[in-house]
């Protein structure tokens, strides 16, 4: 049988019994929400600025208070803090502390509030927080991407569609599809951080305050651009979170898309690129074994973060307004995910450094598969074919080449032109893997030119996100 808990809560006047163990165990927060006591105490130095500020504490009960919690600050920071399970939350654990060290005024701190706002508040101080670290991590990795580019700006590989053999590009314009695809993520999360600068406390438990506090000068303090609307949406509103997550999740799917090809283009089918041995991993049994390791991790952990996005939209779905117990299962998937995410971005941006390209391997596999069929087709276009016919034609001219084993640019002129008479000698410039990544010169294109130019302009805008020039 549970024993109960002989510790007294600070909300246990209204019971006549303790909480079970168990039940006290079960409910408390303290072991994972103990990692927001920076934010829960910046939080409890604004409140109790305001607060003086409109007379509601002297201004020597809120010095004391300011004190008191630096001090106690000081000691979680030093690890010599003990955190209380019967306390329950990192909210309690800090408030009682306080009182502890300074008396009578650290009761007074929590007047004009609730756990309800303040955990909301410290919540959105610390993922607002998060968000910025994130965008820079992603920015790194977007310098990387760069640098790897411009160093293979020339480097024809092939392009594929279905996994198919599809025309020649550039691995440089290959690297700038990835640095496309992360510049949307840094915008995504940049308008997440945008939306959630809204600042809860003072709502109280749901319905405000009787008190005549200053909810935009507490604002002001806490670096928000406003206080929230509505004291029951204020409490209750998780979207923060749930869009956070589901910006992580896109950007997860990113990595694990970019984590694909990489595994697919290190394997010795393949053999486009090498990892760096730093990344990568033996096997226990097989000597000759280079496992990918870091991208099949990073693959695998974008299930993860899915998972979390999914577990944060049901835990929403069925709660009435306005504040419930669910929502304390929010952090632990909110924090999965921002470290799991962090770590992920910091792993690859310095795996990207070491990338090395195999070009013979790559330029080879570009010459199989007729991958620059489009271009025959768009020069009979030029000669005034119309593109259905001229596509006809470059079909049948495969076809022979596929019987007999040969690219169309190792057919022989007479053949080529007993496709088409328009063919002319001429048409073996536009055969070439060299030629037909150049005649891409267009904003957007494969084009080695266009791929130095779109390197200038990545470059600009992360210099635009402060991120230093590293090529």
């Amino acid at each position: 049988m549970h024993q109960p808990s002989s510790s007294a809560k600070p909300w246990a006047g209204r019971f006549n019994a303790p909480t079970d163990a168990f039940v006290e165990a079960f409910t408390a927060s303290v072991d994972f929400d103990r990692r927001l006591y920076r934010y829960d105490i910046q939080g409890s130095i604004a409140h109790a600025t305001m607060l003086a500020r409109r007379g509601i504490l002297s201004d020597t009960e809120r010095d004391s208070i300011v004190a008191g919690l630096e001090s106690v600050r000081e000691r979680i920071d030093a690890g010599t803090f003990e955190w209380s399970i019967p306390l329950e939350d990192v909210h309690m654990n800090v408030e009682s502390a306080l009182t502890e060290l300074i008396g009578d005024a650290g009761k007074k701190l929590h007047t004009g509030r609730s756990r309800n706002d303040q955990v909301a508040t410290d919540v959105r101080l610390w993922l607002r927080e998060e968000i910025d670290r994130i965008r820079t991590a992603i920015a790194r990795l977007q310098s990387a991407l760069v640098d790897l580019a411009e160093r293979e700006a020339e480097t024809i590989m092939p392009g594929f569609t279905h996994l198919q053999v599809a025309q020649p590009v550039t691995f440089g314009h290959h690297m700038l599809a990835w640095f496309e695809m992360l510049e949307r993520d840094r915008g995504r999360l940049a308008d997440c951080r945008r939306r959630m600068n809204v600042m809860p406390l003072g709502a109280a438990a749901l319905a405000g305050t009787t008190y005549p506090i200053d909810r935009a000068y507490t604002a002001e303090l806490l670096g928000f651009d406003r206080p929230a609307e509505n004291s029951l949406d204020a409490v209750s509103d998780r979207d923060f979170a749930i869009e956070f997550t589901a910006a992580a999740a896109i950007l997860m799917m990113h990595l694990s898309r970019f984590s694909e090809e990489l595994i697919l283009w290190s394997s010795s089918q393949f053999g486009f690129v090498e990892l760096s041995d730093s990344f990568c991993t033996g096997s226990s049994i097989m000597p000759q074994k280079k496992n990918p390791d870091v991208p099949e991790l990073v693959r695998g952990k974008s299930g993860r973060i899915f998972g979390h996005l999914m577990g944060l939209l049901t835990l929403m779905k069925g709660q009435p307004l306005a504040y419930n117990k669910d929502n304390q299962e929010d952090k632990e998937p909110l924090f999965d995910t921002v470290d799991n995410l962090k770590g992920s971005l910091k792993v690859y941006a310095e795996m990207m450094c070491e990338v090395a390209c195999n070009r013979e391997r790559m330029r080879s596999a570009a010459a199989q598969g007729f991958s620059t069929a489009t271009d025959l087709a768009d020069y009979l276009v030029r000669k005034g074919i119309p593109f259905r016919d001229a596509h006809e034609i470059v079909g049948k001219a495969v076809g022979l080449g596929v019987r007999e084993g040969r690219d169309l640019a190792e057919l022989t002129l007479d053949e080529l032109r007993g496709f088409s008479p328009a063919i002319e000698d001429d048409v073996f410039a536009v055969l070439t893997l060299e030629g037909s990544v150049a005649a891409r010169d267009h904003l957007g294109g494969t084009a080695p030119a266009q791929v130095r130019a779109a390197i200038g302009r990545a470059r600009a805008r992360l210099a635009d996100a402060g991120v230093p020039d590293a090529g």
